[in-house]
Parts: structure tokens; sequence; C-alpha cells
């Protein structure tokens, strides 16, 4: 499976110590140098820097097509634009962003996309998180989610645990 992930997904899940996780769901994930930059570079002695730095199955990748990412960068922020390029580029299979603008373009672009939060949703129907206080931990980091999404998301994660249950 071809995964292109941003940063903002790489510095939460660093800041909950479940970086990891995207190794255990997907193997490897591609980011292009722009993300590689935003994390370990400006984000020197930040969560998420050593943590992408060190990670062998996190595989940096150059964008091909600068005049496409100068077009997109022009709307996005430089990580998503290039996220959103270099999953075009190399046929991903899911690209996992957070950004509301970003994942618009993404689906206009007939990508599919997960955030953060479907990442902690499918580790937790794999039995790897405890989803009720990975999405608490999420939040613990600073990751804006509303109290009515928040809502939202509790009760879809009920719904799913309650189907999982239902014998067949």
């Amino acid at each position: 499976m071809k995964v292109v992930c941003n940063a903002t997904p790489l510095i939460h899940l660093s800041a909950m110590g479940q970086l990891e996780l995207l190794r255990e769901l997907f193997g490897e994930i591609s980011i292009p140098d722009e993300v590689y930059a935003e994390v370990v570079l400006q984000g020197a002695g930040k969560p998420g820097e050593a943590e992408v730095r060190n990670a062998t199955w996190i595989r940096r990748c150059q964008v091909s097509d600068p005049s496409a990412l100068r077009t997109l960068k022009a709307i996005l922020g430089e990580g998503e634009a290039a996220c959103i390029i270099l999953a075009i580029a190399m046929k991903a299979d899911l690209v996992i962003l957070d950004d509301r603008l970003a994942r618009l373009h993404a689906q206009a672009h007939d990508l599919r996309i997960t955030g953060t939060i479907g990442v902690l949703l499918k580790a937790a129907e794999r039995g790897n998180v405890d989803f009720e206080r990975a999405l608490s931990d999420l939040l613990a980091t600073g990751f804006r989610l509303s109290p009515q999404e928040t809502q939202r998301i509790m009760n879809l994660w009920q719904r799913q645990r309650d189907a999982q249950a239902k014998p067949s």
C-alpha cells in the first residue's frame, strides 16, 4: 500500500508516543521533502523531530512537479501541497491529511484520504489502541477539534464497536 503523510499527523502521533502506529498499519510511508523539513529541520527539539529523523520506515521523496507545487502552494501550506502532488505522482492508495482545505483538494484529485483520527480509529479496530484514551491523548497534544466534532467522532466509534459486537 502506498501511503503519503503530512506533518500534522507525524507531529501529533509522535507527541502521543504513537508514531509507530503508522508503521504497524501501513508498513512504509512516504513524505515529501517539504514535510521532512517542517517536522525535522524547522521542528528541531519538538515532537516528531527525532522520531521522524530516525524512522527507517519513513521514506523521503522529492516532488517531481515543481510547477504544480507552486500552483497548489498559492492555496495550501507547502507541506499539504507537496503531499497532494506527491500522492498524485506516485498514485498513492492513501493520503494522511488533517487540514480541511487540503483534504478537499485531495478529494478533488480523487485521492483517498484519512487523518490522524482515522489512523487512531483504524488502530483501535485492530486492537492496537484504546480509542477513547487515544483520542484524549491526541487532544492533550493540542490537536484542535471542536466539542461537536469530538462528540460526532465518539458516536461514530460507538456505532463501529456496536456493529463489531453484533453476532453474525
